[in-house]
């Protein structure tokens, strides 16, 4: 893929990161806060879900010893983050604002996968996936994922006819359906595209810190 030539991004310090979650989690308090004191069932209801999630890497570096990449953990935090103002009000106010966040969204998911079937690949000796075969593995996973998120939608939509209750989530016909998935599309090619180069060191990482497993070059 011509990807080992590439120079990596650069890295924020766990300590960078640490200040810049702990400042989007202040404002994600503060979302929650909002919705409490105005009564405002999805501000509380994004906010807490996306609060809770920005506290996953720590999690599972401090309880399962899973040590994340500082980008990597300050990836999944950004990506809650930038869906959780656009829930806020970002997503009526500018229109770019939620193909940004589903492009962000695809591109975790991306990231994510790659990192799995990397690790899969590093730690199974059965088990050898070339490294054109991740471009496409990439594709696949986001736009199943996309498919079955539009999905979920669609069943919050009738859930909330159904009921009268206002979801967290809701789908605003076919067009932005088609849009959404589009922008998935460009968050996966862009990993798939650059994923080798920036991510190949994080499924390494991952298993020398966890496993303590001695890597050889594959």
């Amino acid at each position: 893929m011509g990807d080992q030539s590439m120079i990596p991004l650069p890295r924020p310090s766990r300590t960078n990161q640490r200040r810049l979650t702990r400042g989007m989690q202040l404002v994600l308090t503060g979302i929650i806060v909002y919705g409490v004191v105005y009564a405002e069932p999805k501000a509380i209801t994004n906010g807490t879900i996306s609060l809770l999630i920005t506290f996953v890497p720590a999690i599972l570096e401090r309880n399962y010893r899973i040590p994340l990449d500082p980008w990597l953990g300050l990836w999944i935090t950004l990506a809650v983050f930038l869906h959780t103002m656009g829930s806020a009000g970002l997503y009526g106010q500018i229109d770019w604002w939620d193909h940004l966040t589903h492009a962000m969204s695809a591109s975790l998911v991306a990231g994510v996968g790659y990192t799995f079937a990397r690790g899969v690949d590093l730690h199974s000796d059965r088990i050898h996936l070339p490294r054109q075969f991740f471009f496409v593995y990439v594709l696949v996973v986001v736009l199943a994922f996309g498919v079955l998120w539009e999905l979920f939608e669609f069943g919050l939509d009738i859930a909330a006819d159904a009921t009268g209750i206002t979801m967290p989530l809701a789908q605003f016909g076919l067009d932005d359906t088609v849009r959404d998935l589009m922008f998935n599309s460009v968050g996966a090619l862009l990993v798939a595209a650059f994923g080798q180069a920036h991510l190949s060191g994080v499924a390494e990482q991952i298993l020398e810190d966890r496993f303590d497993v001695e890597l050889g070059e594959r």
